[in-house]
C-alpha cells in the first residue's frame, strides 16, 4: 500500500474584472506622482460579490476537476481578508465543496501572514 502525502493537484480563480492601472494612477497622482511608472496594463478585481471565500471554492472547484473528492481530507483556508471572524470560513468552503463530514476545516488568519510560517 502506498500513502501519498503533500499537494496533488491545485487550481486557479482570477476575478474577470479588470482596472486599468492609468485609472489607479489618475486617482493618487495628486500625492503620489511617482505612481507613474506602475501605471501600465491592469489589474484583476473583485465584483461587489466576490470575497476570498466565493473565490476560494472556484480555485478548489478548478482544483478537484479530476480528483476524487472522497479522498479530501482536509480544507485549509488561508487569508488576510476572511469575511467572518466567529464562524469556520474553510467549513463554508467545504460544505460549497460537498465534501464529507469526515473532512476536516482549518482557517488561517489574523495577522497580515496568513499562513506563511516562521
Amino acid at each position: 500500500m502506498t500513502s501519498e502525502t503533500g499537494i496533488l493537484a491545485f487550481g486557479a480563480y482570477v476575478p474577470q474584472r479588470r482596472l486599468q492601472r492609468s485609472a489607479i494612477y489618475a486617482a493618487n497622482a495628486w500625492f503620489a506622482p511617482g505612481l507613474k511608472g506602475l501605471a501600465g496594463g491592469e489589474k484583476a478585481i473583485a465584483n461587489w460579490d466576490e470575497d476570498s471565500i466565493t473565490m476560494a471554492v472556484e480555485a478548489a472547484r478548478d482544483c478537484l476537476t479530476e480528483i476524487d473528492r472522497s479522498t479530501v481530507a482536509s480544507v485549509t483556508l488561508a487569508s488576510t481578508t476572511l469575511p467572518y471572524a466567529d464562524r469556520s470560513n474553510a467549513g463554508v468552503v467545504k460544505e460549497a465543496l460537498a465534501l464529507g463530514d469526515a473532512v476536516s476545516a482549518l482557517d488561517l488568519t489574523g495577522s497580515l501572514r496568513a499562513g506563511t510560517g516562521g
